[in-house]
């Protein structure tokens, strides 16, 4: 497979009335574009290190042939899950409703940029600074997707629950 050129993030709110149709149109700027993309469920993400490590995992699993998921942004939703299992990371993918999405974006700088402005007609566009950092909003639902348990958080801090999250996504192709 030949490895992508370029990464852009962008972020922003997204009101989904049909997860399978937005999908739909998502795969469709995709295809057309020739890029990868990928939604993810901004309020699990413990911070913009969180996904910017689980990228550079998935790809670098990508790159050396050691990736579970043929897609790469599957591959990128299951590293930033934490996740061996393909089917059980899809638990950090976009869902109904009102969602603080990211989405991450691979291919060629001209198709990517066409790509971006597609979906910036999609979505109310948010810095990622604001919609990935770590906020006790989020703590909940974190601690529920990477079983984070009470224990661990006594024991480190919880100031330390992103870093928690990075090591679970570090140890993902070893644990479950």
């Amino acid at each position: 497979m030949e490895m992508q050129r370029e990464i852009e993030v962008i972020c922003g709110e997204v009101n989904i009335s049909d997860l399978s149709a937005f999908l739909g149109k998502i795969n469709t700027i995709a295809s057309d574009n020739r890029v990868t993309i990928q939604g993810l469920n901004a309020d699990l993400l413990a911070g913009e290190k969180h996904l910017h490590f689980a990228v550079g995992k998935a790809l670098r699993a990508v790159a050396s042939g050691k990736n579970v998921a043929k897609d790469p942004g599957v591959e990128i939703m299951r590293y930033a899950a934490g996740e061996r299992q393909i089917e059980r990371s899809f638990s950090i993918g976009l869902h109904e409703g009102e969602n603080n999405a990211v989405f991450v974006l691979l291919g060629k700088i001209d198709g990517l940029l066409i790509a971006l402005a597609e979906l910036r007609k999609l979505i109310e566009e948010k810095p990622c600074s604001e919609l990935l950092a770590y906020s006790s909003s989020k703590r909940k639902g974190i601690l529920s997707l990477f079983g984070i348990t009470d224990e661990e958080i006594k024991a480190s801090g919880e100031e330390h629950i992103p870093e928690l999250v990075i090591e679970r996504v570090a140890l993902s192709n070893f644990v479950k």
